[in-house]
């Protein structure tokens, strides 16, 4: 096998998840890392969003500006989630009002200076991190859906050889017979809707050979904890009930039918 030239992990959405966090970057200073970073979406859907930042700081864990970071820092009118269904954007609503109200304005002005993409280059593979596609922030690409073609397309106009993002909340990677690799890294905040109440964070590896590892990483959290807090911080049962049984209640009409059949509804 060929020796790793450069290993780092990647958190998707954190969505306030800060034990989740906590959990994460334990783990990853127990596997060793060259470096970590977060793409985006350090607010929604948790209780106490400020709890997030030292975090991140104080790992040196360079971050990537979210929609939901652009929304917060700026105060927008909403999250800019790109959700079409009503109920979703009802709870959607709810969520944002939360996290802009419970941010301070000194974290609020760190989500201004975040950047939209971090570039990288390793053993000249050029690497984009980025939180929905390299077009457009609030971009759902999903596997069931997303054709080599049009992969290849964003690829060329991206420059890029690897893409790796998140946004939709669901893990997923694929290697394009070019040999270009996109991988939704998965989020932290919340399950994938499987029944199955851990989150997850992405780990790779660029090796001698020009060859990519992808190493997707449960993370086990005091999630009982986290719904009390959200419960005692007035966020909705439909989030809690979320967390404590790993079944999404909201943001599922955005979902492909192949996404979908994954949970019960």
């Amino acid at each position: 096998m060929a020796a790793v030239t450069s290993r780092i992990a990647l958190f998707g959405g954190i969505y306030s998840n800060y034990l989740a966090l906590e959990a994460a970057i334990a783990d990853v200073r127990r596997r060793g890392v060259d470096e970590m970073f977060c793409l985006g979406d350090l607010g929604a859907f948790g209780p106490y969003p400020d709890r997030v930042f030292p975090l991140l700081q104080g790992n040196g864990i360079a971050c990537v500006q979210g929609n939901y970071d652009d929304s917060v820092g700026n105060a927008l009118d909403d999250c800019q989630c790109g959700y079409v269904d009503p109920r979703d954007n009802y709870f959607a609503q709810i969520s944002y009002g939360y996290t802009l109200a419970n941010t301070s304005d000194a974290n609020r002005g760190f989500l201004r200076t975040l950047p939209t993409e971090i570039r990288l280059e390793i053993d000249d593979r050029k690497l984009l991190l980025c939180h929905g596609s390299p077009r457009r922030t609030n971009e759902f690409l999903w596997e069931s859906t997303t054709s080599d073609h049009f992969l290849e397309k964003l690829f060329d106009e991206a420059n890029a050889d690897l893409v790796l993002a998140t946004h939709s909340g669901i893990k997923w990677q694929h290697e394009l017979p070019s040999g270009r690799h996109f991988v939704n890294v998965g989020v932290l905040g919340r399950p994938e809707n499987d029944g199955s109440k851990n989150v997850w964070y992405t780990l790779l590896e660029v090796r001698t050979d020009g060859s990519i590892q992808v190493e997707f990483v449960p993370v086990e959290y005091d999630c009982e904890r986290l719904a009390r807090e959200m419960a005692a911080e007035g966020l909705p049962d439909e989030f809690q009930e979320t967390i404590l049984t790993g079944w999404w209640t909201t943001c599922l009409e955005i979902l492909p039918s192949k996404e979908r059949r994954g949970g019960k509804f």
